[in-house]
């Protein structure tokens, strides 16, 4: 922390030379991007993260990598991975939704009041329930995936599933939505 409060401190006028990456390793960095599928224009922020997790470790007391450059192509390539799956979950959420779309609903008031009393009913719900709910059906998250971006149990997160639904089934039913 130290390291990053000094750099701040010190201002945009300093040398580059602070840069966690030297040219040639951000060359490299934005290579194993491309490379991995990332489009051009998300490439300087991927080339950010790769520095930003290097001050990082430095920061938290971790001795640096021996090889920053093949350090860095790794932590490069495992950001491509994360950046595909993140963009098939969203193709995944995006088919769902068409498909959605395309199903027989009721007439397009009868979808408003629903919508409505859905976003009402997530209102009502505690923080936790009404966290676990959006990500599991609205982020398309399967539950280990919501344990671990939440840092819980997975029983926890069934749990807050189960009790999310039941009331807002009962709030849909008690407002004879459904």
């Amino acid at each position: 922390m130290a390291l990053l409060r000094r750099r701040a401190r010190r201002g945009q006028g300093d040398d580059v030379r602070d840069d966690p990456l030297d040219a040639a390793q951000e060359r490299r960095v934005r290579a194993v991007l491309a490379l991995g599928g990332v489009p051009q224009a998300d490439l300087p922020d991927g080339v950010q993260q790769v520095r930003l997790r290097l001050l990082e470790r430095t920061a938290s007391g971790r001795e640096a990598p021996r090889d920053v450059s093949a350090w860095a192509a790794v932590v490069a390539s495992n950001l491509a991975m994360d950046w595909h799956r993140a963009r098939h979950r969203q193709d995944r959420l995006g088919e769902r939704l068409a498909a959605l779309r395309q199903t027989e609903h009721p007439g397009d008031e009868d979808t408003s009041v629903l919508s409505l009393a859905v976003a009402q009913g997530l209102d009502e719900l505690p923080d936790a329930q009404r966290q676990v709910l959006v990500l599991r059906f609205y982020a398309d998250l399967p539950v280990r995936g919501i344990a671990e971006e939440l840092g819980i149990p997975e029983g926890t997160v069934k749990s807050r599933l189960h009790t999310a639904v039941r009331a807002l089934r009962a709030r849909l039913h008690e407002d004879e939505v459904v």
